[in-house]
């Protein structure tokens, strides 16, 4: 087994144990946040709640772990690795086992926000520990690990739910968990050690107030475009979102030592790859909803057969991600990630003309096809992002790639949904069937995705120049 000195304590590190711990710790925080995707209508009905109501089991979720992310970025040079793995873990756990005895909306509402803010802590610990512990020259293979976990997470949790469901109650689906979780808390506890370097900066609560009131804002404004809220009410909150983002930023670049360092935006390499994750996130997570919608709705499909529609892209998603990583290590971002956007928007475009005759078999095969495109775009650019970086800035450049993911799947979830809906609506009206308005809606929703794909299939060319530029510029080939 390969060691490797991570900081400049004198601990030594097994360096595959611990990445293969966090991977496996980071799928299953991952997998946790879509498993509820399938069951929201019977849980509509259990519960007697609303769609807009049951919604927030996601909206929330999404917020407590943007709100938690950048206070990680903090955490991780406050805490040793394995207290704050384990503190991480601990929440989840209560989470889950909240969530399995829930037998209210409330209660399934805060133990969703406790998995939450383990899951917000965890994806960054993750990510921060994989580039202390792991040579840049081989970085492409192991961020490759870890986008598999992040792929395929999303993208299986409604597969399993929806066999589980066939033949259980949604409460299984968190009794399941908590084994697994227990499981991985053990493996940390023997076999993490502490791969940062302990800073102890100061902690700035005004900061802490900024964030969580500007991502917390923005999330919950941008969830409510599909909803039924009071629109005077979210815009306010949107507002209050956006101006605190604007004062917690600029608060960042006055203080010493910044909460989250957003001075990584200056290097144009980070910057372009975040955005490219952002649209690769955005794509998962929303065919990750709307598929279950349109083959439930549209092809009356039930929960075991939409779980077995989904179930080969999530595991394609599995094999392909790691070769990504390793395909990276060897061609870099100038082809890997322009032919994944490619590949994306082709079948994406076919789905846009799907309707309720399209086969299950046409649906399987292109959602296959996404997948793998989602692979060889996602860990490549989040890779290429974080190298750009010096070290110091791992935990903060880490942090922000993060929440914005989370962002993103909030925009996904919200705008596009929005669309279908609205498009579904104006279907109804003009008095078309309920299976063919639900087709109308997705046929609409996938389109104007297609557009994003599209805007970051330019963004990847430009990727691949500027990184280009970059590599000259480090060998000393121009002045």
């Amino acid at each position: 087994m390969e060691t490797r000195q991570t900081s400049k304590s004198t601990t030594l590190v097994n360096v595959k144990v611990i990445i293969a711990v966090l991977v496996f710790s980071g799928f299953i925080a991952v997998f946790n946040e879509t498993i509820l995707n399938v069951a929201l209508s019977s849980l509509m009905v259990e519960m007697n709640v609303t769609a807009g109501t049951i919604q927030w089991i996601i909206t929330a979720y999404m917020i407590v772990v943007a709100v938690l992310v950048p206070v990680t970025a903090f955490l991780i040079q406050t805490f040793k690795t394995k207290q704050l793995y384990l503190a991480a873990m601990t929440i989840f756990l209560l989470g889950t086992i909240c969530a399995a005895c829930s037998g209210s909306f409330a209660m399934l509402l805060i133990s969703r926000m406790l998995q939450a803010a383990g899951t917000g802590m965890l994806i960054p610990i993750m990510m921060n520990t994989v580039l202390v512990v792991t040579p840049p020259q081989k970085r492409g293979s192991v961020m490759g690990l870890c986008g598999a976990a992040l792929v395929l997470g999303p993208a299986l949790g409604p597969t399993v739910a929806g066999i589980v469901l066939q033949f259980s109650s949604w409460h299984t689906l968190f009794i399941i968990l908590i084994p697994i979780i227990i499981l991985a808390m053990i493996l940390g506890s023997i076999y993490l050690g502490n791969t940062s370097t302990i800073t102890k900066p100061k902690i700035d609560f005004i900061s802490i107030i900024l964030s969580s009131l500007g991502f917390g804002g923005l999330i919950y404004g941008i969830s409510s475009v599909s909803g039924s809220g009071n629109i005077k009410i979210v815009a306010v909150i949107f507002i209050i979102g956006i101006l605190s983002l604007i004062l917690f930023c600029k608060r960042q670049l006055f203080l010493k030592e910044p909460m989250v360092d957003i001075r990584v935006f200056k290097y144009p390499i980070f910057s372009i790859g975040t955005v490219l994750v952002m649209i690769s996130m955005m794509t998962i997570f929303t065919m990750a909803v709307m598929l279950p919608i349109f083959l439930q709705g549209a092809l009356r499909t039930t929960t075991f057969i939409t779980g077995m529609t989904l179930l080969p892209a999530s595991l394609i998603a599995a094999v392909v991600t790691p070769f990504a990583g390793k395909l990276y290590d060897k061609l870099g971002t100038k082809i890997l990630v322009p032919v994944g956007f490619i590949i994306i928007f082709i079948p994406l475009f076919i789905l846009s003309h799907a309707n309720t005759d399209t086969s299950l078999i046409k649906i399987i095969v292109l959602f296959m096809v996404i997948d793998i495109g989602i692979a060889l775009t996602m860990a490549p650019s989040q890779t290429t992002a974080l190298n750009t970086l010096p070290k110091e800035f791992y935990p903060h450049g880490v942090a922000i790639l993060n929440t914005l993911q989370q962002l993103a799947s909030a925009i996904g979830a919200s705008l596009f949904i929005g669309i279908m809906s609205a498009s579904q609506l104006k279907a109804l009206g003009n008095q078309v069937p309920a299976q063919t308005a639900v087709a109308t809606g997705f046929s609409s929703a996938t389109l104007a995705l297609s557009v994003f794909v599209l805007i970051g299939l330019f963004l990847s060319i430009v990727l691949s120049f500027v990184n280009k530029n970059n590599t000259k510029i480090k060998s000393g080939k121009v002045a």
